[in-house]
């Protein structure tokens, strides 16, 4: 039956592309690339056919393309900021594709003078149909933020860390979380590129703009995140340039970054080139921790426990070194005539750390360690109008090998003051342990779109994941003899209607989800090999309507399917322990929100605001174990999230920003009974999620002013805040009112001064984190660092 319904499904998208086909053939496309006078790809320039409403802006890598309905003769207007207007007189005719580029000259009589009154790509991706944020990263480039610090300050988003540098993180979306949200750079999946490249790895420098999709997320991505999607967009222009940094700071913390990319003038070949390796000693100060005092000690070894109590004080972590490095290179050509962009890379990622606690403070480790090393080698191409015009096509393909080492081989219980005693199995309670996974890893994904003209468009995306999972002991075994399996296929199909001159835009779309996994299972006293197979159908639409030019409502719904991941299924080795039961989640999300922006001279307004409703059935989410002393995850029946946000931003001319935003959500479990059998409510119905923040909201202030002490310069202070509301650790049905285990509200306060100089070519920043010191904590009760200082110098050329 279901074999016979993706038959359905896949002629149906067959005869619709075909029908299209025909159509392309009257399309008319004029496209070509926008430079200034010195070769430099110009984003954001207006193209417009004069007297008409049909118009567009370059992209990021200065390129832009025009679907025209009618043949006739027009005159195409090209403007920017700072540059001279240019006009060309072209006659076009049916199913033409006119290729048209052009140079603009400076103008140098107003550009000292010109107010910008365009809006800039963020503020366009904000004005999608699509419940989403984008970020600018330039702002925080002289910071030494990485991508999770930066993601934590907007609307809607949690980030909850369970230390310093390197630690483990929750990352949550309007109150879903954990995996149920995807991560992706530049539209590719970030877990295929190693563990090291993660949100609070990568530096700030490595990123152009961020994307957060939130609930309802556009096929392109070719996901299953249920809860979101997090897109990270690196620059994309065609020119050469440097970014270097590093930064050192308190905890003996060390981030360093590069990015370059460097384009042959007459060939058209490219190479470009990231990297950045993270140190610390991570050795900040635990406040109001217990450890032992008295008993016989033979150095740090507590041999006799008679009289020996506990007392709490504060201590430094002594067991917490992280490393992390990464180096990625692709070469590659583009602007071919046979390929917009082709190009094949090699990566390489390691991370070394030291564990000091588990999933709770009171579990200490001394000496269990934990290496990864990851290499990848990825292929990629884009070529518009392919066969006919109007039909583009994009292909990336992967193929990866992840290898995990935890070494837990010392029979000690540890305290926080490094002290420890003897004890009948290993710091995590099991037998000595070298544990190794690896996980080989194909990846391939492939998007069609076709504009069948300036009001309709389509796109279709597959992806293919598969994956292989082995684990063993390597002091017992030297390989897993019956290694996992995990299959994934998600097919997505879009169609984009655009109405009353784009005022109304509409986009419908379906999935396909499917997984065959294979797992041992302890089954009649023996391992056995299990099969399962998963498929079902997803499907929603997002629309936007504009009231005004820079006022919208906007509406998206969503039935969509989370398939389980390699962690939640196989474990992580560490504090994860597989659950070969788990079954995918589901979900009915809606997102309702508006906005409005407006400009008084040199001051500009924006506001925006949005409610939300997940129904999310057999929901994922971590339970302790206290047992294995680690996290297991498991199937919630019934889970209701509902919330709004709201952000309001201020710019004054370049001199001042000021935006602040909040959240209220609530994660609900509205499970009724704990099985079929069973007439009693579950003591736990109607209670918030235990662990999960239900109220917090950020602020943002901006101070800089130009050709401070010299021309070409820049001097800028930053000041952020934020605001979590107080949560309950457990759930809140359990233990007594003045005994329950809770995290308390926090406040926490950064702020960062910087100065750039020769334009940007050369800066320099302090930063302070935990102003006050204030006590901070993130899931399960953990503390983060306390009071934290850093500097960071930068060099970038262009």
């Amino acid at each position: 039956m279901q074999s016979g319904k993706s038959l359905l499904f896949i002629f149906f998208i067959s005869l619709l592309f075909l029908s299209g086909t025909v159509h392309a053939q009257n399309t008319i496309i004029i496209s070509g690339i926008i430079q200034d006078e010195g070769g430099t790809t110009l984003p954001g320039v207006s193209v417009m056919l004069k007297g008409t409403s049909t118009g567009t802006q370059t992209d990021s890598e200065g390129s832009y393309k025009l679907n025209i309905s009618k043949p006739g003769n027009y005159t195409l207007t090209i403007s920017s900021v700072g540059h001279i207007t240019q006009e060309k007189s072209v006659t076009l005719k049916s199913g033409q594709h006119l290729k048209s580029s052009f140079t603009l000259k400076s103008d140098t009589k107003v550009i000292d003078e010109v107010t910008v009154h365009g809006k800039t790509e963020t503020q366009e991706i904000k004005e999608q149909a699509f419940t989403v944020n984008a970020i600018e990263t330039k702002q925080y480039a002289n910071t030494t933020a990485d991508l999770n610090q930066v993601l934590n300050r907007s609307a809607g988003v949690r980030i909850r860390e369970q230390g310093g540098l390197g630690s483990s993180f929750n990352f949550s979306i309007n109150g879903l979380s954990g995996k149920a949200v995807k991560y992706f750079i530049d539209g590719v999946p970030m877990e295929i590129m190693g563990s090291a490249m993660s949100l609070n790895n990568i530096p700030v420098n490595l990123a152009e703009r961020i994307e957060v999709y939130k609930g309802v997320v556009p096929v392109q991505l070719g996901s299953d995140a249920m809860g979101g999607a997090v897109n990270v967009i690196t620059n994309q222009k065609q020119t050469n340039y440097l970014d270097l940094s590093h930064s050192y700071g308190s905890f003996n913390t060390h981030r360093s970054s590069l990015t370059g990319q460097y384009v042959h003038p007459k060939t058209g070949i490219t190479v470009k080139a990231s990297a950045f390796f993270n140190y610390s000693n991570n050795n900040y100060k635990m406040k109001d921790v217990e450890i032992l005092e008295g008993g016989t000690r033979n150095g740090n070894q507590i041999t006799d426990l008679s009289g020996a109590t506990f007392v709490t004080t504060n201590t430094r972590r002594f067991h917490d070194d992280y490393r992390s490095a990464m180096g990625q290179v692709e070469v590659g050509v583009s602007n071919k005539k046979w390929a917009d962009v082709l190009y094949g890379g090699f990566g390489y990622s390691e991370g070394k750390q030291d564990l000091q606690t588990g999933f709770e403070q009171t579990i200490v480790y001394g000496n269990v360690t934990r290496n990864s090393k990851a290499y990848n080698g990825t292929i990629r191409y884009k070529k518009t109008n392919l066969l006919v015009n109007g039909l583009d096509l994009s292909l990336f393909a992967s193929h990866s090998k992840d290898t995990y080492v935890t070494a837990d081989t010392l029979m000690r219980q540890y305290y926080w003051d490094g002290t420890w005693t003897a004890k009948g199995a290993t710091e995590m309670g099991s037998i000595k342990t070298l544990s190794n996974i690896i996980r080989p890893r194909t990846f391939v994904r492939a998007n069609l779109s076709y504009t069948l003209n300036e009001k309709h468009s389509f796109n279709i995306n597959y992806t293919l994941d598969h994956l292989k999972n082995e684990s063993y002991n390597e002091l017992l075994t030297s390989s897993d003899d019956m290694p996992g399996l995990m299959d994934k296929q998600i097919l997505g199909v879009a169609y984009q209607q655009e109405f009353l001159e784009t005022k109304w835009v509409n986009t419908f779309f379906a999935k396909y989800y499917g997984l065959g996994l294979e797992r041992k299972k302890y089954v009649d006293n023996a391992y056995r090999v299990l099969e399962n197979q998963f498929n079902n159908y997803g499907y929603g639409i997002a629309s936007r309507y504009k009231l005004l030019p820079d006022l919208g409502i906007k509406v998206s719904l969503e039935h969509a399917y989370r398939l389980q991941e390699v962690e939640e299924v196989f474990g992580d080795g560490l504090n994860v322990q597989p659950n070969p039961d788990l079954k995918p989640e589901s979900s009915d999300n809606v997102n309702l929100g508006s906005y409005y922006g407006f400009r008084i001279d040199k001051h500009r307004f924006f506001m925006e605001a949005s409610g939300f409703y997940r129904n999310a059935k057999d929901f994922i989410y971590p339970v302790p174990d206290q047992r294995s002393k680690a996290l297991k995850n498991e199937n919630k029946s019934s889970v209701r999230v509902t919330g709004f946000e709201a952000e309001v931003r201020y710019d004054y001319s370049d001199l001042l920003s000021f935006n602040v935003n909040a959240t209220y959500q609530s994660a609900v479990n509205m499970t009724k009974f704990g099985s079929t059998a069973s007439t009693t409510y579950e003591a736990t119905y109607k209670n918030k999620i235990p662990n999960q923040p239900w109220m917090f909201g950020n602020a943002n202030l901006s101070i800089g002013k130009n050709n401070v002490f010299q021309k070409g310069s820049r001097l800028q202070f930053n000041w952020f805040a934020q605001y979590v509301h107080w949560f309950y650790l457990t759930w809140e049905a359990y233990g007594n009112v003045n005994g329950k285990s809770s995290i308390p509200t926090q406040f926490i306060q950064n702020a960062s001064l910087s100065y750039s100089f020769q334009d940007g070519r050369y800066n320099v920043s302090a930063e302070c984190r935990n102003l006050t010191d204030d006590l901070a904590f993130d899931n399960f009760r953990l503390q983060k660092p306390g009071r934290a200082f850093s500097v960071k110098l930068r060099y970038f050329l262009k």
